[in-house]
């Protein structure tokens, strides 16, 4: 399918004139928000020079209960999913945008801000085709075949408007009712109107989410912005992984961070 057809909902697309120019960065592990309410494993930056797990303990959480957080520091281990932590108690994994890893397309392309979110132990990240919807955007897919599938898009701000410059928010794009009938479509593949079913802003550290709940087809979507990106996560299941996942889904979508 291409890429976002932000056009056709009242956004001015930009001509896409800009090389592409990647540009890796190497970051600290990241500071979580604090609105903590379960353990979580966040994983630090990959170096190739590191050939083993090391923990280091924080008490810096975000979503879940309070306690330690360990930070995952792993080298180019056989078998493993780069970004991806080891399970914690509970059996979630942490998965953090790599910042070694490559992306980025079209006009107003630059180094992408990481995210974070969790997933149960058994989800595994899946190839991403620009034949997909959301065309070269997607930056990411997980899925696990008995419960759903996962998805983050990436779109530079400047292909839809050319006054946010490098601070974006999600507020400034629209209200969550102009976001979601322009976005939707490229995460479920057709119109959205009928199919919400519930709607909230959060914010944390400052940073606010718009988050939705559609059906048919269950989905849930988390969307923001930071720097010159939007960021869409959505969470897909069908009606048996609905019924029986629902929470697990949920969680999933609740957990993402733009860090």
């Amino acid at each position: 399918m291409g890429t976002i057809g932000f056009a056709n909902f009242g956004f001015c697309l930009k001509p896409n004139k800009q090389k592409v120019h990647a540009t890796h960065s190497v970051t600290a592990a990241t500071k979580i928000d604090a609105d903590s309410e379960e353990n979580v494993k966040v994983l630090g930056r990959r170096t190739a020079l590191v050939s083993g797990v090391s923990l280091v303990s924080s008490a810096t959480l975000f979503g879940f209960p309070k306690d330690g957080l360990a930070v995952v520091k792993q080298g180019l281990l056989a078998g493993r999913i780069p970004g991806l932590s080891e399970p914690n108690e509970q059996g979630w994994r942490t998965y953090r945008r790599p910042d070694e890893k490559s992306g980025g397309h079209g006009v107003g392309w630059s180094p992408i801000i990481p995210y974070i979110f969790q997933v149960p132990d058994g989800w595994e990240e899946t190839p991403v085709s620009i034949a997909d919807l959301g065309g070269t955007e997607i930056d990411l897919r997980f899925s696990n075949t008995s419960e759903g599938r996962l998805s983050v898009i990436v779109a530079p701000v400047l292909r839809f408007a050319d006054y946010l410059e490098d601070d974006a928010r999600i507020e400034k794009i629209g209200p969550p009712e102009k976001v979601i009938n322009a976005f939707g479509p490229e995460v479920i593949g057709e119109n959205v109107e009928g199919k919400v079913v519930n709607s909230e802003v959060k914010e944390y550290s400052g940073r606010k989410y718009y988050q939705f709940e559609l059906e048919p087809p269950h989905c849930l979507i988390t969307a923001t912005a930071a720097g010159n990106r939007l960021y869409l996560f959505s969470v897909l299941a069908n009606g048996l992984q609905w019924k029986r996942h629902n929470q697990d889904l949920k969680k999933i979508a609740d957990s993402f961070r733009v860090v």
